[in-house]
């Protein structure tokens, strides 16, 4: 616990950011799970993943923009992705995650109302490619916001998809607002540092609310996404499934790219929808660091690296 607290912190140090995106071992490993830095490495990843029978989520990395300019620059990316993915036929397997923050969200008092104008352009460009959005969820702080925009966004586009993360004290009561038909949540455990006062601290307990959360998704009506590498998670979501009477395709599960590969394939050779998130972009030190804090084998592979430079 205390190896994952300290990534997490320095996923948000510029120091430690300096140290990693200059050692060369952090760009080696780091190919095991971002597809590349430009929109041609993507698509190359997401037509390979859909002829496998997988979907797909795709995450132009980046978050805490700086500037208005920068967050232009993030929606013109994502709608430029949308036109393509359109042009070559793969709404139906490819939706698009978005961050606020990479939209500008905390760029002063109007950030928010700023990054929602900018969400509803990528979701006009989903919506024209004939797919969709999720809004990512950051850190506690942000819930707020981040549900307030997706009801907002709902109202024009109604399979806008939002995440909760199961860490979260809150996440019981919020998803209990959810639950009602077309309503798309993807569940997650949470990548977040968080203090006690907003979040279980403890793995068995984060767990636990994950299950209770299952549990509520499963008998809603609304569309689960279940976000989890955990076997024994996958195994009781599909029990909750065939319990809740709920046919394939009436949710998905989810996985991140370069993790569990073997079982992505397994699930969706099963019958199951399996959508896979894929990012891309040079801003992949944050997402690189919580995936690190994630899966201990992945810590050890990096440094074992750095003592081979």
């Amino acid at each position: 616990m205390l190896t994952r607290q300290l990534l997490l912190a320095a996923a948000r140090s510029p120091a430690a950011r300096r140290a990693v995106v200059t050692a060369p071992p952090a760009r080696a490993l780091v190919r095991r799970f971002i597809a590349g830095e430009d929109r041609e490495d993507v698509l190359r990843v997401v037509d390979r993943l859909i002829v496998r029978g997988l979907h797909v989520s795709v995450d132009h990395l980046g978050e805490d923009t700086a500037d208005p300019a920068r967050a232009d620059a993030v929606r013109d990316e994502y709608r430029a992705l949308l036109d393509r993915l359109g042009a070559a036929g793969t709404g139906g397997r490819a939706e698009v995650s978005v961050k606020l923050s990479a939209l500008g969200s905390a760029l002063g008092a109007d950030g928010p109302r700023a990054a929602l104008g900018r969400a509803r352009a990528v979701c006009e460009a989903a919506a024209a490619a004939g797919t969709t959005v999720t809004l990512d969820m950051e850190g506690h702080s942000t819930t707020d916001d981040t549900l307030a925009a997706a009801a907002e966004l709902r109202a024009d586009f109604p399979r806008t998809g939002v995440v909760l993360q199961s860490c979260l004290r809150r996440t019981e009561g919020d998803l209990r607002e959810l639950l009602h038909a077309g309503s798309r949540v993807r569940l997650v455990k949470g990548a977040y540092a968080e203090h006690a006062g907003v979040a279980f601290r403890d793995k068995a307990e984060v767990d636990r609310c994950y299950v209770r959360c299952l549990r509520l998704l499963m008998e809603g009506q609304g569309y689960p996404m279940v976000a989890t590498h955990d076997p024994r998670l996958i195994a009781i979501a599909g029990a909750l499934a065939v319990r809740t009477g709920r046919p394939q395709g009436s949710y998905e599960f989810q996985m991140l790219y370069g993790i569990r590969s073997e079982e992505q394939r397994r699930l969706a050779a099963a019958g199951e929808t399996v959508r896979v998130y894929v990012p891309y972009g040079d801003d992949w030190y944050g997402y690189f660091m919580r995936r690190l804090a994630e899966r201990p084998a992945n810590l050890a592979f990096f440094l074992r690296s750095l003592g081979h430079r």
